[in-house]
């Protein structure tokens, strides 16, 4: 029996160690060439590391008059986390609504509700692209910021949480006193940090990452989003000089991956207390 349990964790351990390489090594080459000249990362095979790394590449990223790195980086940080604080203000009380309140065609409501995640985002943007042109909203955070909000992900999410809460506590609170909002506020909000915490982490990068709705909205060089920029440097630069991409690319993974390491214990405490119960 020993050797059995030693057999398969040698095998999960190969299987996990193949897993991390063929995950990581894109990231390490990316960021090791990163640190190459021009000539050198053209050459075949890829070289990762020659012993002449340069940091021109950086230098040239932050110095150049088509970038502006620090503030792609700040309005990628700024809509990321606007859009998370908002987006858990908004989809909270919805989700608890769906999973305590009992009213008339509550399902039949949550299952259409659900059925908006398969239309597709291609089909809403241009009502959403006039939507913004009407408001006057074109080129400024409030387009980037406000369709975000209302997150039907988010509403599942946490309303499979909250549906799993004791309702015992909830009973307690409202014997005190406590009415719908207080029982939300001091006592459902405060058990469900760590959905919290994941669905904050889930809706941060995925706003961070977002490439296909800033480059449609924003126009000038001071709105664009990091991802945005990087686009630009690609089809401006990715001729003649790759290693700027590179570095482009290696710094605008450096705030996810922070993140994940950060907050990965939140993460998975997040998913696993957040089960798909039922409907």
């Amino acid at each position: 029996m020993l050797n059995y349990r030693v057999t398969n964790r040698i095998i999960l351990y190969a299987v996990l160690a193949m897993m991390t390489f063929f995950i990581g090594f894109p990231l390490f080459a990316t960021v090791s060439q990163s640190f190459l000249h021009s000539n050198d990362i053209l050459q075949y095979p890829p070289q990762l590391l020659t012993g002449n790394e340069t940091l021109e590449n950086y230098t040239h990223l932050f110095e150049s008059q088509d970038t502006n790195i620090p503030r792609w980086t700040f309005n990628s940080l700024l809509i990321s986390t606007s859009v998370t604080l908002l987006t858990i203000f908004v989809c909270s009380p919805a989700a608890y609504s769906f999973a305590r309140l009992r009213f008339p065609g509550r399902n039949i409501l949550f299952i259409i509700f659900l059925a908006t995640i398969m239309i597709p985002s291609q089909v809403t943007l241009i009502p959403n692209f006039l939507l913004m042109r009407d408001l006057h909203f074109l080129d400024t955070y409030n387009a980037l910021i406000w369709p975000g909000i209302a997150n039907v992900f988010a509403v599942f999410l946490l309303r499979q949480f909250f549906s799993q809460l004791p309702r015992e506590l909830e009973e307690a609170a409202t014997l005190d006193g406590a009415s719908y909002w207080g029982v939300f506020w001091h006592v459902v909000l405060p058990l469900s940090t760590a959905a919290l915490t994941a669905l904050g982490i889930f809706v941060f990068l995925n706003n961070f990452n977002d490439l296909f709705w800033p480059l449609i909205v924003t126009n000038s060089v001071e709105m664009r989003t990091l991802p945005v920029g990087l686009t630009i440097l690609n089809s401006d630069f990715g001729t003649l000089n790759r290693g700027l991409v590179l570095a482009g690319a290696a710094l605008a993974s450096l705030p996810v991956l922070l993140i994940y390491v950060l907050f990965q214990r939140w993460i998975i405490k997040g998913i696993t207390f957040t089960g798909m119960g039922g409907m």
